[in-house]
């Protein structure tokens, strides 16, 4: 969840950086990818949405659109929190067994972006919703997509603190039962058990879900959820560390080059003719300021380090399989010679230009900074409650080195109210998890990838039979919700087919203890292509 001054791609989203004193000229800006795009696309264009579609799925036969009105405040009972609005959710009824069958139904709890997004990178729950006879359903966040309060309009919406005090994880956890309990009634589905999915962000709030509303949910697969990300839960520096080990663990000369570039293009900056030297070598339009250019190209570094997964993918943009390596390949390539800036320019072209298709100079520009890719709803999160602590701490690291230290000086001018870094682990936990959860939490996955940055705020080890972590040391970013393929490796597949046991022991204990057993009708369930 962000840093740095410089005009960078997820900086709107992500504006964890005004917690941080201190910070250098580019810093690391992690957070969640989820509404961070390509610049350089239409994202309602037919091409678009085949690229960013998980694996062999038809985008036209995913699913239907349709909307539930919501109540704008679930907690206080002023004449304002009557009003309501329209929330998008989308439905795959073609596996369901039906309400008679008591057959499951499979939430997935949306992240800060259009439902559209996570419903077609989260191919799993498509893969084994014919092995359930599961009904999908994909719940759209409110403040994102087409889920605006006020009107629908985004920009009474993202008005001022009045509108999007609305904004919270605990409302938007609230809008989920809601809807989950209305549907279920209006299927007469209300004996069919829900499970609930989320990844990163989303992954958190399946997680949550779970633990505030376990009448609702009988268990949560939570992927790449960094629930221990708040206060002094994780070290602020984990996710520069992780990201750097990935580099380094890839390529030492990789890894320098990275670390040696910042001093290098300041440097370089300062000098007659550095100015153009900078714009040349990376190929940038002329209006680009180059003091932006380490953000740009943090974000190659920090996304592809997220995104590492063993396959080609199209998450964030057109990648191939084991990203990280190749970027140090390219780097590493003898044609770049001892040229530190075409080593760079090679490295961030496996992210920016995999495709082949960039165009002839890369912005910066302010269309990343689009409303409907939910980058103010973000800001919002990020000056109020979603306070996720990041720094780069040692020389090791080959990010400039930057202390943690809280300073919510940056947010009183833009909204006029005072973060509330610790409001998080007061409302869900977090302090001595394992013996808090033990005590009263049940059935919840958590999954992690080692090679995810944000793994450094995740659940890596079994709190009680029933909470169960899965570790993946060359696993990324949620890379378990996607789509099963041929060219998955064991490790990944072993990922899906354990998820898959629990929650088939999860659906098979909520039918044992029904008073009314669910029908049997002697059907062989089809398998799951784990490959």
């Amino acid at each position: 969840m962000a840093t740095t001054p410089s005009k960078l791609p997820y900086l709107p989203l992500f504006l964890l950086f005004v917690f941080t004193k201190s910070q250098p000229a580019s810093a690391i800006a992690p957070r969640f990818p989820s509404s961070i795009l390509r610049s350089h696309n239409n994202l309602h264009s037919p091409a678009f949405i085949s690229a960013s579609l998980d694996a062999n799925h038809n985008p036209q036969q995913l699913y239907r659109e349709e909307f539930f009105t919501q109540v704008l405040d679930h907690f206080t009972y002023t004449p304002q929190s009557y009003q309501t609005f329209q929330q998008r959710y989308l439905v795959n009824d073609t596996y369901w067994g039906g309400a008679k069958n008591k057959a499951p139904i499979f939430v997935y709890t949306g992240n800060e972006g259009g439902i559209e997004w996570f419903a077609r990178n989260t191919g799993f729950m498509f893969d084994v919703a014919p092995h359930f006879n599961a009904l999908l359903v994909f719940i759209e966040h409110r403040f994102y997509g087409k889920s605006m309060p006020f009107g629908g309009d985004a920009k009474k919406a993202y008005k001022d603190a009045t509108t999007l005090g609305y904004l919270s994880s605990t409302q938007a956890l609230a809008d989920f039962a809601t809807l989950i309990v209305d549907l279920k009634k209006n299927l007469s589905a209300v004996d069919s058990p829900v499970v609930v999915f989320g990844g990163s962000y989303g992954g958190m709030l399946a997680a949550w879900f779970r633990l505030k509303y376990p009448h609702v949910a009988i268990g949560a697969l939570a992927s790449s959820a960094p629930i221990l990300d708040f206060d002094d839960l994780t070290s602020p520096y984990s996710f520069a560390s992780i990201v750097t080990h990935d580099f380094r663990s890839e390529s030492e000369s990789c890894y320098r080059v990275i670390k040696e570039s910042y001093d290098l293009i300041t440097h370089t900056a300062t000098q007659p003719g550095g100015v153009e030297k900078l714009r040349s070598s990376f190929h940038l339009c002329k209006k680009e300021d180059v003091d932006s250019l380490s953000g740009w190209l943090d974000t190659a570094w920090i996304y592809t380090a997220m995104t590492d997964y063993p396959t080609p993918s199209n998450f964030l943009q057109p990648m191939p399989a084991y990203p990280v390596r190749e970027m140090c390949r390219a780097m590493d390539d003898p044609k770049t010679g001892n040229d530190s800036f075409a080593k760079l320019f090679a490295a961030a072209s496996v992210y920016y230009n995999h495709s082949g298709t960039a165009p002839a100079c890369f912005g910066f520009g302010d269309d990343y900074y689009s409303e409907e890719l939910g980058a103010n709803g973000w800001n919002w999160q990020a000056c109020t409650e979603m306070v996720m602590p990041q720094g780069a701490s040692d020389e090791e690291s080959m990010f400039p080195v930057s202390a943690w230290s809280f300073d919510n000086s940056s947010c009183d001018p833009i909204y006029n109210i005072s973060p509330r870094p610790h409001w998080i682990t007061t409302h869900f936990g977090g302090h001595k998890i394992e013996q808090v959860l033990r005590r009263f939490g049940s059935n919840i996955i958590f999954f992690n990838g080692l090679r995810d940055p944000w793994s450094g705020g995740g659940v890596l080890h079994n709190i009680s039979s029933t909470i169960v972590a899965i570790v993946a040391e060359k696993g990324a970013h949620h890379v378990d919700l996607r789509s099963a393929t041929r060219e998955d490796p064991e490790w990944l597949r072993d990922v899906r087919r354990s998820e898959i046991r629990i929650i088939g022991r999860w659906l098979a204990r909520y039918y044992h203890h029904l008073p009314h057993p669910r029908p049997n009708h002697n059907k062989r369930r089809p398998r799951v292509h784990v490959y």
